[in-house]
């Protein structure tokens, strides 16, 4: 499956990103903070329920336009830590270019597991195909974007069967995808030993929640992007669904100079950086 063996210790240096960026902690506080100003200045519905289990809400930023593009973006946190109210500085990059934003909160490793994970970002993309005409948004034209875990979440979607989920979806359910330093094949997750108590990822479950030894959806897109100062397996990663879906599927999969797991989520909102003109081309494919 084009996964090195390598020893628990190796493993953890190569996944463990709060070890490998040790300023990470004024990373999200200035997440924290911009996010805290986005929603008081800008429109928003927060906590909607998205469903009726633990953290199944979403936070709206809509725009005054009808039938408006829809840019769903999904945290990272290794499944297990984050909150969607420290990324709504994400949103107006989006909204200032008409696009209405959906930023979605699911419940964290070890409450739930990876799989329910999964299906909870399928129960909330459902919503949002059923639901965002009423916020103005246009359900044929959404694009996912993920950080992390979150792009991993991103890229299940593009390989989810919406009509084997629900009769009124359609088969897929998203078709334009953006993965921020994603993670695509989790067998070496599952082995790093500092992930192995919150995750409780079994091997069954790893493959089972693997993009990369998935069929290439048809008609799909994904983009992927990584920091090139990030470890050698996020570097790996990056490469790897290109090589699993080939280039007509993932036509972008590039590493950005300069740029760590923090940072690139930085440059994702900084107008006329590479990683913002990435998104802002598959927002308007």
């Amino acid at each position: 499956m084009n996964t090195p063996v390598r020893d628990g210790a190796w493993l953890d240096r190569m996944y463990n990103n709060r070890a490998l960026v040790p300023e990470y902690a004024t990373h999200f506080a200035n997440w924290r903070e911009a996010s805290a100003h986005t929603r008081a200045s800008h429109r928003v519905f927060q906590d909607v329920a998205y469903g009726t289990g633990l953290n199944e809400t979403l936070d709206i930023f809509p725009v005054d336009a009808p039938d408006a593009p829809v840019v769903i973006f999904i945290h990272g946190g290794y499944w297990r830590s984050l909150d969607k109210s420290e990324h709504s500085f994400v949103a107006p990059t989006f909204t200032q270019q008409g696009a209405c934003v959906v930023v979605p909160n699911y419940a964290l490793c070890p409450a739930v597991t990876i799989p329910q994970i999964v299906m909870q970002m399928v129960k909330c993309l459902a919503w949002v195909r059923r639901n965002i005409h009423r916020m103005g948004g246009d359900a044929q034209r959404i694009t996912v974007i993920g950080h992390s875990a979150g792009g991993h979440l991103a890229t299940m979607l593009l390989a989810c069967d919406g009509a084997a989920y629900a009769k009124d979806l359609p088969t897929p359910m998203v078709r334009k995808a953006m993965s921020l330093s994603g993670l695509y094949e989790l067998a070496s997750v599952q082995a790093t030993p500092f992930l192995t108590d919150s995750l409780r990822l079994s091997e069954a479950d790893a493959l089972r929640c693997s993009p990369a030894w998935m069929p290439a959806p048809q008609q799909a897109t994904l983009f992927t992007v990584a920091g090139a100062q990030e470890s050698e397996e996020f570097v790996r990663h990056n490469s790897l669904m290109q090589q699993a879906w080939g280039e007509k599927n993932v036509p972008v999969a590039e590493l950005q100079a300069g740029l760590q797991h923090f940072s690139i989520l930085e440059a994702l909102v900084q107008p006329g950086h590479r990683v913002n003109q990435l998104a802002l081309q598959l927002l308007q494919a």
